[in-house]
Order: structure tokens, then C-alpha cells, then sequence
């Protein structure tokens, strides 16, 4: 038995494609209610228009303190202060506080791109007969880019914000390690608490991939081509899947150890009861199977549990041919026939946020003894051999979640959450 500090979920924050506020959230996945749909990104008749999981109706006032921190802010950090603002109020902060140094934050972050329009001076400036010249760079970024502009843009930036806006003054990191950063940061806040470091910790993740920079840097190749019918685009381990489709959002976890919860007079949405986050070098696509399902099994073995009794899988998902073959083979090979449900079907890939919002989805479906469909699975595909929940909620029969994540530079992550008891 082991004998470290229970770590539970005591607040849950999302902003999302499907939702702003966990209700609204849980409310869109249990009706089979996607946020996937056509982006007024651009107005050139001659080009499709974009799909994706955009945050609708969002206003960064209404959670942003003090107001003029949103002249520093881009959309990603907004997000991430909104859904730990959401934490927050969730965990009964305001009326039931935590000392500021012993209230911490780890948050996942990636690249955050710059609005093209904030660059369009400067560029304008260097260029000389036709041609861009990078010798006037500096001179022309110095002169018509606003003195704080970078500040926008640091990854490290969505955690201080937070850290500054709830007054959390323990230990304050950022976790860049793309599409496992989230599911990172909420492994390594429990590895704070179990440390001692702090008696609370606010972790979760963030991820805007609606700007053109998002779709240029790497993931085109591997988007959905269904421009005509987004709703359907992602198809998770669907034999007629054909690509991932990108989104923006955030979601944010309060952790504490559950004697510090019982102190404060607050009940536990579930428990951590083990994570792993492992590494195989990339050298081909079975070195990537390999990687989830060693974190598969070290997450358990850290959390005591065993394969059969784990309720339901929040899978990667990204709708991807190559990544949801792996990682279904992978699932079979360390669960067997558990139970698997895919939420970027949903809201799309949140990049760094993605493990954040399916680990919400976790806690919310352990709490409500449910699990949520995986959209738009209609053709099993042979060569992913899971068993895909679809068409409707499936009774949780095992109240423990295994969250997983994973990236093409070899990492994976997995977290094992269990029900609130």
C-alpha cells in the first residue's frame, strides 16, 4: 500500500468548442453536440473555407482582471486564464482560499502565433524594390512594434497570468512539450503536492491552432480534406477518417492533497491516482506505439491498479490514418477490450490543451457514472481494434479513467483517475 498523499480534483475549468463552463461542456458531449464547423478566417473566394473547433461567444472581460492585462495577452493566454478563473470559482477559492504561497500553478503551452496584422507595419517597412529585406528587420521591429509586444506571445506567459490573477505565489512552471504539455503539467502539480511544495496546485493546458502559422508549421499534410461537411470531419478511428481537424481552447484542473480539501470543507470530483510520462526516440512509427503503451502500463502500476479495472480510455484520437492505428493497437495490446472514447471528435486537436480537456471530460464522466460517445464512428476499421463507445453515453461500469496523450517526437503520457469515493 502505498503511503504518498491522496491527490484529488477539486475544481474544474473549460473553455471550449462545445462549451465555456463545465456544465455547458458536459451538456454538448453527453446530447452528441459538436463545435466543429466553417471559419470566416479569411475572404478570398478562391480558396475553401476553413474548418475547426472554434470558442464561441467568448468575452475575455468578463474573466480578465485587471483589464488592462488584455492589452498583454493573446488569444491563448485569455483562454488559459478563463478556464483557471473557472477552476477556481469551481474549487471555491474565493470564499474558502489557499495561501497564496502555497497555491501553485503548472500550465501547458505551445508556440503562441503572432496576429499577422500586429507584424504588418514592420514587415512593410523591409520591403525594398519588391523583395524583403531582413538587414531593415531590426530597425523596422523596433520602431512599429509596440514596446511589450512580446509578451503576447511567450509560452511561459498563460502561467504567470494566472499566477498574477489569482495570487498564487508557490511554485509557478510551464510545461512546452506540444501535444502532451497538458496531461504533463497535471502529472508533474501532483509530483508538487506529493513534494509538498504546495497544498493546492492550478494545472491544465492551452492550444489556439486556428492561425494560418498553426496550419503552415506542420500539421497540413494531415488535416481532414471533408471541408464540406466539418461536422463529420472528426471521425476517430473510423475506417473512413481522413485527417485531424485543428482547434483552439483550454481546460484547467484544481489539485490538492485531499487532507487540504478536507480542511477546507471541500468535496473531491475524483482522484489522481497515478500518472507516467515516458519517451521512446522516434525512429519509426512502432517506437510511437510503443511509447503509449509503456506509459500505459507504468501509469497503472504507479496508481495501483490494474488493467481490468479501468472503466474507459479518453483516447488521443487525432483522426489521423497512421496515429489512431498506432495508438488503438497500442490500447488493445495493455487494456484489451476496455471501453474507449475519442473527445477530439468533438472539438477537434487543441494541440497543448488537448490532454487538459480530456482529463476534465474524465473527471466529469467518472462524477456522473457515464461515458461520452466518440463522434461520427460508423465503419470500424480493422486495423484499430478498440472498443470505440458511439451513438450514445455508455454506463460506466468501473469508476477509473486512463487519460492519454502522445506526440510525434516520441513522448507519451497517460494519467489514471479514479471516482471521487
Amino acid at each position: 500500500m502505498s503511503l504518498r498523499q491522496e491527490i484529488v480534483v477539486t475544481g474544474v475549468g473549460v473553455v471550449s468548442p462545445i462549451g465555456i463552463g463545465k456544465a455547458p461542456f458536459w451538456t454538448s458531449l453527453v446530447e452528441g453536440r459538436g463545435g466543429i464547423r466553417r471559419l470566416d478566417l479569411h475572404h478570398d473566394p478562391t480558396l475553401a473555407a476553413p474548418i475547426g473547433g472554434a470558442v464561441a461567444d467568448f468575452d475575455p472581460k468578463q474573466y480578465v482582471r485587471p483589464r488592462k492585462s488584455l492589452k498583454i495577452m493573446s488569444r491563448d493566454i485569455q483562454l488559459a486564464f478563463a478556464a483557471a478563473d473557472l477552476a477556481c470559482v469551481d474549487a471555491d477559492l474565493r470564499e474558502k482560499p489557499v495561501a497564496p504561497e502555497r497555491l501553485g500553478v503548472v500550465f501547458g503551452a505551445g508556440i503562441i502565433s503572432c496576429e499577422l496584422d500586429e507584424l504588418m507595419g514592420a514587415y512593410c517597412d523591409c520591403i525594398v524594390d519588391g523583395k524583403f529585406d531582413y538587414n531593415r528587420w531590426g530597425q523596422a521591429a523596433m520602431a512599429k512594434l509596440f514596446p511589450l509586444w512580446i509578451l503576447k506571445y511567450l509560452p511561459n506567459m498563460p502561467a504567470c497570468h494566472i499566477g498574477i490573477g489569482q495570487d498564487a505565489r508557490g511554485p509557478n512552471n510551464s510545461i512546452t512539450l506540444g501535444d502532451v504539455s497538458s496531461l504533463s503539467a497535471l502529472a508533474e502539480a501532483a509530483r508538487v503536492l506529493e513534494r509538498k511544495q504546495a497544498d493546492a496546485v492550478i494545472a491544465g493546458g492551452v492550444g489556439a491552432k486556428l492561425h494560418p502559422a498553426a496550419w503552415m508549421r506542420g500539421c497540413n499534410g494531415k488535416l481532414s480534406r471533408r471541408g464540406d461537411e466539418p461536422g463529420a470531419a472528426s471521425r476517430p478511428f473510423d475506417a473512413a477518417r481522413d485527417g485531424l481537424v485543428n482547434g483552439e481552447g483550454s481546460g484547467a484542473l484544481v489539485l490538492e492533497t485531499r487532507a487540504h480539501a478536507r480542511s477546507r470543507g471541500v468535496p473531491p470530483l475524483a482522484r489522481v491516482l497515478g500518472h507516467a510520462v515516458v519517451f521512446e526516440p522516434p525512429g519509426g512509427k512502432a517506437a510511437i506505439g510503443e511509447s503509449i503503451r509503456r506509459a500505459i502500463l507504468t501509469a497503472l502500476h504507479d496508481a495501483e491498479t490494474t488493467p481490468g479495472e479501468v472503466g474507459f480510455v479518453a483516447a488521443h484520437g487525432l483522426s489521423t490514418v497512421d496515429d489512431d492505428r498506432i495508438e488503438a493497437q497500442a490500447i488493445r495490446s495493455a487494456l484489451g477490450d476496455v471501453p474507449v472514447t475519442a473527445p477530439k471528435s468533438f472539438f477537434g486537436h487543441l494541440g497543448p490543451a488537448a490532454g487538459a480537456l480530456e482529463a476534465a471530460m474524465s473527471v466529469l464522466a467518472l462524477h456522473a457514472g457515464l461515458i461520452p460517445p466518440t463522434l461520427n464512428y460508423e465503419q470500424p476499421d480493422p486495423q484499430c481494434p478498440v472498443n470505440v463507445v458511439h451513438g450514445r453515453p455508455a454506463p460506466l461500469e468501473r469508476p477509473t479513467a486512463l487519460v492519454l496523450a502522445h506526440s510525434h517526437h516520441g513522448q507519451a503520457v497517460a494519467v489514471v483517475l479514479g471516482g471521487a469515493n
